[in-house]
């Protein structure tokens, strides 16, 4: 009985010391949970959707998502290493010079104007996980950038605190930086504890805005969660209207679809490009992330002159074949006649240039035609 007391304690002090690690953040207290608990969308005890959001359908359990995920299929990850482009931050030649967006694969992309760059939702570590050794890996190929490589950012926007958006080792090595945080309401706390100055963070409800280095940003409603640990929605979620020079921009961060792109598309809109998520959807989760279609409906919705997929290319975080997202929303986006924006991950590009490089074709033909070596061999 000792024993099993010992072991007890033991185990109880250990999950403590785990929960303690910094990775996890902080959930928002004094001021800051004031805030939250003023804001209209807040209720029993938690931020809410506008729209009736579960997380899964009726009759379908957790239990049934994850037999799903253990079942595997080799067509989540792409058959041979993807090959990025090398950036080119010198493309953007300071005031007066067209936008240039360069994407790292996933959510995670660097746009520069007017001489300042703004660094949306970070993810550079293997895994979009609060530990090294858990979770599946980026795509081979795809860890091909860090922020040691970076041109420093004048500016960093998190969406939402989820670690495919937020990746603290990233927060990490911008501590001593001059850079500043623009987030949605609550995620300051995870800053702040992570050594963040609160001068240089800025946090903004679902219709507020802050303005840094020449780029104005407005939170806008999305359809999602947040949460890092076991307490979900503490902290906002949100989609950003983006004005910086003679452009607009919708960066959509995560979102299922709704009315609330059209309503964002009527009060902001038109916009020069959107940015929206088109991966790591599922028929267990429908309300919480677009599907393809819905992606294409929601950038016509929004009233934006062409969309540009994200969400994809860099981890698998559903069960579709891993270029299937891709696939759909160009179908749909051809169909419909949505201009659609496709640059190979690293490849740096000004707006009018309209990348639409199927870059994912080839990496499958290759993949496709190794295997067919190795079986005739």
């Amino acid at each position: 009985m000792i024993y099993f007391l010992i072991f007890i304690v033991a185990a109880t002090a250990l999950v403590w010391w785990i929960l303690k690690l910094p990775v996890f953040g902080r959930l928002p207290a004094g001021f800051r949970l004031e805030r939250i608990r003023a804001q209209p969308n807040y209720a029993n005890g938690a931020l809410n959707n506008l729209l009736p959001t579960p997380m899964q359908p009726e009759g379908v359990s957790m239990v049934t998502i994850l037999r799903a995920f253990l079942k595997g299929d080799p067509a989540r990850r792409p058959p041979v290493p993807i090959v990025p482009a090398l950036p080119d931050f010198t493309r953007h030649g300071g005031a007066g010079s067209e936008l240039c967006i360069t994407w790292f694969g996933h959510s995670s992309y660097l746009i520069q104007s007017e001489g300042k760059s703004l660094l949306v939702d970070p993810v550079f570590s293997e895994r979009t996980s609060p530990f090294d050794f858990i979770g599946t890996k980026c795509f081979e190929g795809m860890n091909f950038m860090d922020t040691g490589k970076l041109p420093v950012p004048d500016v960093v926007l998190i969406t939402h605190d989820h670690y495919d958006h937020m990746d603290f080792q990233v927060i990490k090595k911008l501590r001593k930086e001059k850079t500043i945080f623009i987030c949605s309401l609550g995620v300051g706390a995870h800053l702040e504890h992570w050594q963040i100055e609160s001068s240089r963070i800025h946090e903004l409800a679902w219709y507020e805005h802050a303005e840094a280095a020449g780029f104005s940003l407005r939170a806008v409603p999305a359809r999602h969660f947040s949460g890092r640990l076991f307490k979900r929605n503490q902290t906002a979620w949100s989609g950003f209207v983006l004005q910086t020079g003679n452009k607009r921009l919708f960066l959509g961060g995560d979102s299922g679809y709704g009315p609330h792109f059209k309503d964002i598309g009527e009060a902001y809109g038109p916009f020069d490009l959107a940015l929206l998520e088109c991966g790591q959807y599922n028929e267990f989760w429908p309300y919480i992330h677009m599907f393809p279609e819905e992606t294409v409906a929601a950038a016509a919705d929004l009233r934006t002159a062409a969309l540009m997929p994200v969400h994809w290319g860099k981890f698998t975080l559903a069960m579709h074949p891993w270029n299937e997202s891709v696939i759909r929303v160009r179908a749909k986006a051809l169909e419909t006649g949505m201009p659609l924006l496709t640059p190979r991950p690293g490849h740096t590009f000004r707006i009018s240039e309209r990348p639409a490089d199927a870059w994912w074709e080839n990496l499958q033909f290759a993949g496709t035609s190794t295997q067919n070596i190795a079986t005739a061999g």
